[in-house]
């Protein structure tokens, strides 16, 4: 059977969008067991209260639900357990230099197979203010309505 080509879209996290300002991005495998692959690839996995965490030098992710497989029998896995992130040596220590300086976490922003391999998409992030939140969702909303205005004298309404 021929490997699978491309990029294909698991589960996003558009909540951490809204909640964090994303400063990096880093492509991160992910150690899995079978019946969680078998999971993944009918489409299941939630990424809402997912987060990276640093133990013994290597990357962690935390509350990661992937449920249980419909087919699995006893060797099912558990739906919230904690995985190993596979990144280069280079990668994880800038991560952990970055989180140790304080104010910045590791938040997975989607999960998806790359050629055949699970991969998390994390994002090296900081926490947004009530304020920021309203100040972004402000200026989506100005720039909106100048898209919307643009579209209208382009289409000679105005």
């Amino acid at each position: 059977m021929p490997r699978e080509k491309g990029r294909k879209v698991i589960a996003s996290n558009r909540k951490a969008y809204h909640d964090y300002t994303i400063l990096e991005t880093f492509e991160a495998g992910i150690a899995l067991m079978g019946t969680e692959v078998k999971s993944l690839r009918a489409g299941r996995a939630s990424l809402v209260d997912a987060f990276g965490q640093e133990r013994d030098g290597e990357l962690y992710l935390h509350a990661l639900h992937i449920p249980e497989y419909a087919m699995g029998t006893w060797t099912n896995h558990a739906p919230r357990r904690t995985r190993k992130l596979l990144l280069k040596q280079k990668e994880i220590v800038h991560l952990i230099t970055k989180t140790r300086e304080g104010g910045l976490t590791m938040v997975p922003l989607s999960m998806y197979f790359k050629d055949g391999w699970a991969k998390v998409e994390i994002g090296l992030a900081r926490g947004k203010k009530t304020y920021d939140k309203r100040q972004d969702i402000a200026k989506r909303d100005s720039d909106r309505e100048i898209s919307r205005e643009l579209g209208r004298r382009a289409k000679g309404m105005r």
